[in-house]
């Protein structure tokens, strides 16, 4: 997947997680401080946090089966995820989501872009000097700050229209429209999730609930004040990056919050809610990594069952004549397995050679693997590990799947593996030819 879209999907959990708590936890409280830093904090870890992955030892469980070739990659297009476009060109669903994300960011870039030019605009033309009020013509809203002005509509009587400016005020006193343009800045590459947007509903209504309590703590009236807004009650927002003093969607949530028992302190401690939500989400994109071993191959991550007795005449070649050996010291593991009364070994004198070597192994694999037409229509891919046996005739016998993908992905590995040519040389141990383990890992994956 594209890193740009799997961040961005990383972000958009993290969101979808942090709303849920505010608006379960803190929306009812009057504690409008806290709310707007929870709020404002939380689109910021959320943009920060997918940085931060939690790596989780996950040993395969496999066993140890000898030589272990390089990784052959077999890739293929997923046909039921292409679409054709202009001129025959062909699209794949990762693509085509890829170019309606970017889609997205251009229109709500170039919406953002043109409410700033036009707030621009507006001040530069009605802006008075010695005054950061500006009267305006022409929007159907009663007023609004932005960019340290604030707007009142020239059709309001002087008596509402002081009121109105007290309320902007605190708007600019408290800085809302940084808020604001902020997290507009974060839908543009967020436009797609839904919590992005909850989070701007709920972020401008405790900008408003932060300006009324400012308002009413000044000692304007309660009743004269709610009446101002009812006579404001049908207008509309001017600019979307604007807090409005008469946004119809949150007159009735104010009058409701300004007669409301306010929270104490206490309710605080419901934040702590926050690092429990932000672990799960954590370990929910947390990454596995092998757990290193030492002398030993990656795939060769898990001891084996307790060795069964060497066969008649076997002997240890890598101990020396002469070495002392510690009385407490653990046997060393046997280089072979035994079943069935029939030996196969992991380690050999000299290891079983195909024509052309080890490249021409993996030459054959991706040269004849087919990547699954099942796998690739539901667009399944990953690594699987086949092990396998050089018999001492140096024929291809017991190949197995030691990891898999699915049973599509798996045939086709057994069906390579097993139609490999003999090997040109067998192993040899003591002289002797011998059976020998080999795995190759192979990986489907689709474009």
């Amino acid at each position: 997947m594209n890193p740009l879209l799997l961040y961005m999907i990383k972000v958009a959990f993290y969101l979808a997680a942090l709303y849920l708590v505010f608006s379960f936890l803190l929306s009812r409280d009057t504690l409008y401080k806290r709310n707007r830093y929870f709020i404002i904090l939380s689109i910021a870890s959320a943009i920060i946090l997918p940085f931060i992955t939690i790596v989780t030892d996950n040993p395969v469980n496999l066993p140890i089966f000898g030589k272990t070739l390089s990784e052959v990659l077999i890739s293929g297009s997923s046909r039921g995820s292409e679409a054709a476009g202009m001129w025959g060109i062909k699209f794949t669903l990762p693509q085509i989501m890829f170019f309606i994300y970017l889609s997205g960011i251009l229109i709500f870039g170039s919406r953002l872009v043109t409410d700033l030019a036009e707030l621009a605009v507006l001040i530069s033309r009605e802006k008075t000097t010695g005054s950061n009020i500006i009267r305006y013509h022409g929007f159907n809203t009663a007023g609004f700050s932005a960019l340290g002005y604030i707007f009142i509509s020239s059709k309001l009587s002087d008596e509402d229209a002081g009121e109105i400016i007290k309320h902007e005020q605190n708007h600019l006193d408290h800085h809302h429209f940084f808020d604001i343009l902020f997290i507009e800045f974060v839908k543009v590459f967020q436009w797609f999730n839904p919590f992005i947007h909850m989070f701007n509903r709920s972020l401008r209504a405790v900008h408003e609930f932060q300006a009324d309590e400012g308002c009413l703590n000044k000692g304007i009236p309660m009743v004269s004040y709610q009446q101002l807004l009812m006579n404001q009650l049908f207008r509309s927002k001017a600019f979307s990056i604007t807090n409005s003093f008469s946004n119809p969607t949150l007159i009735k949530k104010r009058m409701i919050m300004m007669t409301k028992k306010r929270s104490k302190t206490m309710a605080n401690l419901k934040l702590l809610m926050v690092l429990p939500v932000i672990a799960i989400v954590m370990i929910a994109f947390s990454s596995c990594g092998d757990k290193p071993k030492s002398a030993v191959s990656v795939t060769e991550e898990i001891a084996p069952p307790p060795p069964p007795p060497p066969p008649q005449g076997y002997s240890d070649k890598k101990v020396e004549a002469g070495s002392p050996v510690p009385a407490d010291a653990p046997p060393p593991p046997p280089p072979f397995t035994v079943k069935n009364g029939d030996t196969t070994w992991y380690q050999v004198d000299e290891m079983p050679v195909f024509k052309g070597g080890d490249a021409e192994i993996l030459k054959f694999i991706a040269k004849n693997t087919q990547y699954p037409d099942a796998a690739k229509k539901n667009g399944i891919q990953g690594r699987v590990i086949v092990s396998f046996v050089i018999t001492e005739n140096g024929k291809i016998s017991n190949a197995l799947i030691n990891k898999g993908v699915s049973p599509e992905i798996d045939a086709e590995a057994l069906r390579v593996v097993n139609s490999m040519p003999a090997f040109e040389k067998p192993g040899m141990m003591n002289g002797k030819p011998v059976p020998v383990w080999f795995m190759v890992p192979i990986t489907f994956q689709l474009k």
